[in-house]
């Protein structure tokens, strides 16, 4: 039988039968539409997906109470579902402790500077200094006026003593 001919002729040769660029194995796992985006997040929440994930930062008081939290788990499973409740992955539980016992985790006493809303931990040490300050101004400015009031009383007996010896 003889061979059939190409419909699209190339290049005669050995590298007729290879073709230029990534192979279709190549091609295949490089793809880019392996998700038909249909706006909805994976989750089945309904939501638009994420695009951009956001990273989640954890405050030393929310990693300590979930250290104890996590300690207090006695139950099989019982810390399995404590980390998937929060969406969290043990080593991060690791790394907790060894902030814990380096004294790197520690809560806070308040608001911290980095905080939203309420005034921040240096704007309350600023408020106090300055409290302090004006009560002792006040409790001078209070000394003062007393003693004022003493010398008006003072001057007052002082007054009344002349006006009587000038009438004797």
């Amino acid at each position: 039988m003889p061979p059939k001919s190409d419909p699209n002729p190339g290049p005669a040769g050995p590298d007729r039968r290879r073709r230029p660029g990534p192979s279709k194995r190549a091609r295949i796992y490089d793809a880019d539409d392996w998700h038909v985006d249909d706006g909805t997040a994976t989750d089945g929440s309904g939501n638009p997906p994420h695009h951009n994930p956001v990273r989640r930062v954890f405050h030393a008081e929310y990693k300590l109470a979930i250290l104890a939290e996590y300690d207090r788990c006695t139950e099989t499973g019982e810390k399995g579902a404590l980390l998937r409740r929060e969406g969290l992955y043990s080593s991060l539980i690791t790394d907790w402790r060894r902030q814990h016992r380096q004294g790197l985790l520690k809560a806070a006493m308040g608001r911290s500077d980095q905080g939203r809303g309420g005034p921040s931990m240096s704007e309350m040490n600023k408020l106090r200094a300055d409290n302090e300050r004006l009560r002792l101004k006040l409790a001078q400015a209070e000394a003062i006026i007393e003693v004022q009031g003493k010398v008006h009383a003072l001057l007052e007996e002082i007054s009344k003593s002349a006006t009587t010896d000038d009438d004797s």
